[in-house]
């Protein structure tokens, strides 16, 4: 941020002197809560705006090949604030919808190429004092083709600039999203943001995403087709997509075209794919008293309730267990989802049916 004509630091974030409180009394910043930046905090000023890019003449920088030099604007006046989109290549997704022009409210996601912002309403003292990350060496900042912090523009007097009052650059290593080949990490971008970019933007490829295990998504125009994690095939599209969505740890690569047909394409939208995966994600999350994915379950001996007391779904789940044992096998094999597996498993170990070795 600038601070007064021709006075400015050159850095990732320019934070100098600015006073945080809106017309409305109120005080916001954009914190960034995944991506290369994550927990750094923006603090925004009223009718100040600010531009957001990779140029490093603006006033909020991203090294990353997926945000356009000029990629978005926003503006805080009277107490609201205005997100505009600059007509990016990529484009501008809040909330999980590419936008052109939006007001946005506290709480609001904001998704600019690998980076997710969050915009906060913060207290006076909170907002001058934000929270930032630790400072980068400086020869990993030019490895990475940042601006050294304290580099300053001597236009105007800046003799007061010192060192505490450039704010710290996050820890950053040799770019790790590149255009080139659209590689990067799962615990840098989640796959559902990197799912919305790629809709948005319209881009057909194979997503080959790489943890403990390997899975590949295949987008059509933005719009995922099919999904299929590579040792288990015989998974149905939908739960294979369900489940990588989940994944939080290992590498992600974007490839070119892949004609392979498939019998079984998926028709939903790519927001009907991530709220379903989402959902079960969370009903699996309140589950208690799963077994590890690796545990034995073994058929009750001798089996003193009836068979005939138990519905289909649960009598399809006993049969799972009976032929494969194993509780990750029988996940596989299930043509229900995760979660509703899950829960029959647990359902018939509390009824004596199974138990865990």
């Amino acid at each position: 941020m600038r601070r007064g004509r021709g006075k400015r630091v050159s850095a990732l974030f320019e934070l100098g002197g600015i006073d945080l409180k809106s017309n409305a009394g109120g005080y916001y910043a954009l914190k960034f809560i995944r991506g290369k930046y994550t927990g750094a905090e923006f603090p925004l000023r009223p009718n100040q705006p600010v531009i957001i890019g990779r140029s490093s003449e603006l006033d909020v920088v991203l090294v990353d090949d997926l945000v356009s030099r000029k990629h978005a604007k926003l503006t805080l006046s009277d107490g609201n604030i205005f997100l505009e989109d600059l007509g990016s290549t990529n484009g501008t997704v809040v909330n999980g919808e590419k936008v052109q022009a939006a007001i946005l409210k506290e709480g609001d996601r904001i998704v600019i190429g690998s980076s997710t912002l969050k915009l906060l309403r913060t207290t006076q003292e909170q907002a001058q004092t934000p929270e930032l990350p630790p400072k980068v060496q400086l020869e990993q900042a030019e490895e990475a083709n940042i601006p050294r912090v304290t580099e300053v523009n001597t236009e105007a007097d800046a003799s007061h600039l010192t060192e505490e009052h450039v704010p710290r650059l996050p820890e950053v290593s040799p770019p790790l999203i590149t255009e080139k080949w659209m590689v990067g990490k799962l615990k840098l971008v989640a796959l559902s943001d990197l799912l919305q970019l790629f809709h948005h933007s319209k881009r057909t490829g194979v997503l080959v995403v790489r943890g403990s295990r390997e899975g590949r998504i295949y987008m059509r125009l933005g719009q995922v087709y099919h999904a299929a994690i590579t040792e288990h095939p015989g998974i149905s599209p939908r739960k294979s997509f369900a489940r990588m969505v989940s994944w939080k740890e290992g590498d992600f690569e974007l490839l070119g075209e892949d004609e392979t047909p498939f019998s079984n394409e998926i028709e939903e939208s790519i927001e009907a794919l991530l709220m379903e995966s989402m959902r079960q994600h969370d009903e699996l999350s309140r589950l208690g008293g799963l077994p590890p994915l690796s545990s034995m379950l073994n058929i009750a001996r001798p089996l003193v309730s009836p068979l005939r007391a138990l519905s289909k779904e649960l009598l399809d789940t006993f049969q799972l267990i009976y032929n494969h044992g194993v509780f990750q096998l029988v996940l596989d094999h299930s043509s229900d989802e995760d979660a509703n597996c899950a829960q029959y498993v647990l359902e018939l170990m509390r009824r004596g049916y199974v138990s865990l070795t």
